[in-house]
């Protein structure tokens, strides 16, 4: 074999590995957001650091947008996934339950966002955030709610993130509106979060 061609075949192997980052888009609400912090203090930041700490294996995309519910997210999703994503965060819901909006319809608009993701992006890698309800929107409501998360994982192969886990309820981890996360609940979140990615990574 000539120096020549075995220079091309080296080449083309190395061509073929793939050393770009990772992306990852985490698509959600105030949550994702950072409400009330800078993006730097925001979780999605944070565990771009986390899994970054020795090497440069993934680019975060922070798709929040405060006050989102599941159809708002639906209804600007095009726009949001023009660009490449390998792993596909979904946190959305919360504010429909707020709202006390149809569990049907959520439902519904999440799993057509999921469709929509895995139909551009057919190796993608979906995670789905477990989000929960305040106890005064009823006991029926809130446990049809809470059940929704876990269906849309197990029906679509996805990964679930017991999302606010160690952080909701605790007043030292949140801000004064008792939902959303300070820095130190943020921080908390994104340590929780990045343990379940990391291993998406590397599949």
């Amino acid at each position: 074999m000539g120096m020549k061609l075995l220079s091309v075949l080296l080449f083309l192997g190395v061509a073929s590995l793939d050393p770009s980052p990772k992306v990852i888009l985490f698509y959600g609400d105030s949550l994702t957001a950072g409400y009330g912090l800078s993006t730097e203090e925001a979780f999605p930041a944070q565990v771009e650091k986390k899994l970054n700490k020795n090497d440069k294996v993934a680019r975060v995309v922070n798709g929040g947008l405060s006050g989102e519910t599941s159809a708002g997210g639906l209804t600007r999703l095009d726009w949001v996934i023009r660009q490449h994503i390998d792993i596909f965060v979904l946190e959305l819901g919360a504010n429909d339950g707020l709202r006390g909006l149809p569990l049907e319809q959520t439902e519904k608009n999440l799993q057509q966002i999921i469709d929509k993701v895995k139909a551009k992006f057919p190796g993608v890698k979906i995670v789905v955030a477990g989000m929960m309800v305040p106890p005064n929107m009823g006991p029926e409501y809130t446990t049809k709610f809470r059940k929704i998360f876990p269906e849309l994982a197990k029906k679509n192969n996805a990964t679930l993130i017991p999302f606010l886990q160690d952080v909701a309820g605790n007043e030292k981890l949140n801000l004064g509106d008792g939902i959303h996360p300070n820095p130190e609940g943020h921080k908390i979140v994104a340590e929780n979060v990045a343990k379940i990615i990391e291993p998406l990574l590397i599949k």
